[in-house]
């Protein structure tokens, strides 16, 4: 499994923790920055993560800023990705097994560091349930 991962200044903290704990799982880790605690713009590395996932590069996408609300935004502006704003562990697994997502997104400062490890092992190993409810649901929201 390749995880992309990328976080703007506010959850730069939180990026590195979650891709220390991505590698010790032995999962493979594509960390687009931000390299530093410099001020920067979600949308930048919003960009990068979806592309890597959409090129088919990665996996699944991982996606951290102070609330998650920007790069949640910013990531469904691109066709083929649904990005999913999570804080709960019910709400990763519901996402994973109903929407299929491929882009999970968590905010710094709302998401404790344990509690988005949790959630980030949950989104990535909870499979699409492929009930033919959901993949319309799917159909539709794609359209």
């Amino acid at each position: 499994m390749i995880v992309a991962i990328g976080s703007d200044h506010a959850a730069y903290e939180l990026r590195y923790y979650l891709i220390d704990h991505l590698k010790n799982r032995g999962i493979e880790v594509k960390d687009f920055g931000t390299y530093e605690k410099k001020s920067c713009d979600y949308p930048d590395y919003a960009r990068a993560v979806c592309s890597c996932v959409l090129e088919k590069e990665a996996d699944f996408g991982v996606l951290v800023c102070g609330t998650g609300i920007g790069m949640s935004m910013a990531a469904n502006r691109f066709e083929g990705i649904r990005a999913a704003l999570v804080g709960d562990e019910l709400s990763a697994e519901a996402t994973r097994a109903h929407n299929d997502a491929n882009v999970l997104c968590m905010g710094a400062r709302v998401t404790t560091h344990e509690r988005a490890e949790r959630i980030l092992d949950i989104f990535m190993d909870t499979p699409f349930s492929n009930e033919e409810k959901h993949i319309r649901r799917i159909s539709k929201i794609e359209r």
